[in-house]
């Protein structure tokens, strides 16, 4: 059975899914949601005593084209002290013809270039014109795949970073700079790096606010990514109080986004103060930025659907090679 299998191993996925490629592939995914054209229930989550790590299980399928698989991960946030991703994981493909296994990519670089490339959309579609000063909160992995997705949606002019540890906020500064473009500045709080920012994407494993209102510019972007369970939150609650919200999945976000369900519990929001997903927006059936003033915020919790739209730009390519 294997024979017949397309493997990708970890090297293959960035010449495979190219960032440009992505991001259209995420555009396309989140209008397959709102179109009813995908069948993804909540992910499982099994954690492990202690709260040392979990093993996350998404299925999913998008039906038009027939794509279904899922992605089995591990997420273990203390692995940066074995030099180990967090993440761990692989992508299992079906033929959604016959059920028979397609293919096997390795999950992990699939998830950093996907995770960006859906903030990337939504910057696109979200941030205002101008917006042209990026912070990034965080300096792992996920902040250097949302350097490079936000700089295909928009023409950065300085770029400020930081993170808890000063050598790796400096080493990222540094290594940025090189490779793009632009100026990456290290900042030395996260307030400093989100004063004037507009646009801005937290990327962080804190459980706790790495933002306050007061330090947010008029007009500003946020797209919160690092956050991922109902008891965490990168966000303040005035923060999100004060702007209009956006996510990925409402579904998912009701039931695991901590920036919004805190604000929730607290009594400080609604359930209606989620306007729309992503998807609704680029299918105009709900509004998106109302006036350059607004602050908006994309709440990312990433979606099987994500993956298997992702995995499909790889077995296409795969195939095309």
């Amino acid at each position: 059975m294997l024979d017949s299998v397309t493997v990708v191993p970890s090297e293959r996925v960035p010449e495979l899914l190219p960032m440009a490629a992505c991001i259209e592939a995420m555009e396309e995914a989140f209008r397959s949601l709102a179109r009813g054209e995908v069948i993804q229930p909540l992910r499982t989550v099994l954690q492990l005593p202690n709260e040392v790590g979990s093993f996350l299980v998404k299925p999913g399928a998008i039906l038009k084209p027939g794509t279904l698989g899922a992605k089995l991960l591990t997420l273990f946030p203390d692995n940066h002290r074995k030099g180990l991703e967090s993440h761990q994981g692989i992508l299992v493909l079906f033929d959604s013809g016959d059920g028979t296994l397609s293919g096997l990519i390795d999950a992990a670089p699939v998830t950093a270039i996907r995770t960006a490339a859906a903030s990337a959309a939504a910057t696109r579609l979200l941030a205002r014109e101008g917006a042209d000063e990026l912070a990034i909160l965080g300096s792992g992995v996920q902040a250097r795949s949302h350097l490079e997705a936000v700089l295909h949606v928009r023409p950065l002019r300085r770029v400020r970073v930081w993170s808890p540890t000063t050598a790796h906020r400096e080493f990222f500064a540094h290594e940025a700079s090189r490779r793009h473009s632009v100026p990456v500045q290290a900042a030395g709080s996260p307030a400093e790096a989100v004063r004037g920012a507009s646009i801005i994407c937290t990327v962080t494993a804190s459980p706790k606010p790495v933002i306050e209102r007061g330090w947010i510019a008029e007009g500003a972007h946020i797209n919160a990514v690092g956050a991922s369970t109902a008891r965490t939150r990168e966000l303040d609650t005035e923060t999100v109080r004060s702007a209009r919200f956006y996510a990925d999945s409402r579904e998912s976000a009701l039931a695991e986004a901590g920036d919004l369900l805190i604000p929730i519990a607290e009594g400080a929001v609604e359930d209606s103060h989620l306007i729309a997903e992503l998807g609704e927006v680029l299918e105009g059936e709900a509004p998106g930025r109302g006036s350059p003033k607004e602050i908006t915020i994309f709440k990312s919790l990433g979606m099987a659907m994500q993956d298997l739209a992702a995995a499909r730009v790889i077995l296409d390519r795969s195939s095309g090679s």
